[in-house]
């Protein structure tokens, strides 16, 4: 018999619909995605791309509530390692999105490190490996958004290791959690994210689970990994592949996971993502069903 997970609070997002960005003619709209968010047996979601969803607070609520959701988290992206040049274009971002986040009631900002390799053509951006300078900007930068971010809207940034980041592998991750305030800064640990990049999801969850302060429930198929990695495919090519997969199809097993961090003894978010950019519109709902129901056999 499965153990009770009564901490985690399962939800899904966007991003299982194929939704990566704001507005874009191969995703389905944000109506048939609350519709069938809400269908699948899920409570709660996050925001997406901002913009995909409406941005009117009062409308949102309504189209939220009326389905029976709760928004758990808001999402952005930044290029802290870059340097104080780069705060006022990410706090202009930010304050857009914290003030919706926090208008719906949500608690959390998922921050995400921009990608060195662009996701959509492969183009190179920057090198992969941060200098110590930018290592000290980006950990720097972090826990100044951290402190803002808290001030300003009362919410908790959670950081969200990711493919073709900067902050990506098992040593990344570490470096990063080990050069942060844990009052400031915490982690968003996707679990098919940090296994693309070699990660070990319950190890991180025994070892720093402190730090945990949110989690992304995703598995990678690790035959199309494989060939991703021999052949340094990028990311976004490497979703069209079909890397990010449905559970329990690949890895990490989510039941282990999933019991390591009930074990923490803290409530934690757990979100459903299956990167499928781009998706036949009627591919999501039965996956997410079917996600739902495996989740529910883990206890969740």
């Amino acid at each position: 018999m499965a153990v009770a997970l009564d901490r985690i609070r399962v939800g899904s997002a966007p991003d299982s619909w194929g939704v990566w960005f704001p507005d874009d003619p191969q995703q389905v709209p944000w109506q048939r995605f609350l519709d069938e968010v809400a269908e699948a047996g899920y409570s709660w979601i996050e925001l997406g791309p901002y913009g995909y969803l409406p941005t009117d607070p009062a409308r949102l609520t309504d189209e939220v509530r009326s389905r029976g959701l709760q928004v758990s988290a808001g999402t952005i992206f930044c290029g802290l390692h870059r340097g104080p040049s780069e705060w006022d274009a990410t706090w202009e971002q930010v304050s857009r999105v914290a003030a919706l986040t926090q208008a719906m009631g949500a608690a959390h900002l998922v921050v995400i490190p921009s990608f060195w390799r662009d996701d959509k053509t492969a183009e190179i951006l920057e090198p992969p490996e941060l200098t110590t300078e930018q290592w000290g900007h980006l950990t720097r930068g972090m826990e100044r958004l951290g402190r803002e971010v808290k001030e300003t809207y009362g919410l908790d940034i959670v950081v969200h290791p990711h493919a073709d980041t900067h902050i990506d592998t098992e040593e990344h991750v570490e470096r990063f959690l080990d050069s942060t305030d844990a009052r400031l800064v915490n982690l968003c640990l996707d679990t098919g994210h940090y296994a693309y990049c070699g990660g070990d999801s319950v190890k991180l969850i025994e070892t720093y689970g402190e730090r945990i302060g949110y989690l992304h429930l995703k598995q990678v198929d690790p035959e199309i990994l494989a060939d991703v990695v021999k052949n340094q495919i990028p990311f976004g090519p490497a979703v069209q592949r079909g890397v990010m997969c449905e559970p329990p199809a690949g890895v990490p097993e989510l039941g282990p996971v999933l019991t390591a961090a009930q074990k923490l003894g803290v409530d934690l978010f757990a979100i459903v993502e299956q990167d499928m950019y781009p998706c036949e519109p009627d591919k999501p709902l039965p996956i997410a069903v079917r996600t739902r129901r495996f989740l529910r056999s883990c206890g969740a």
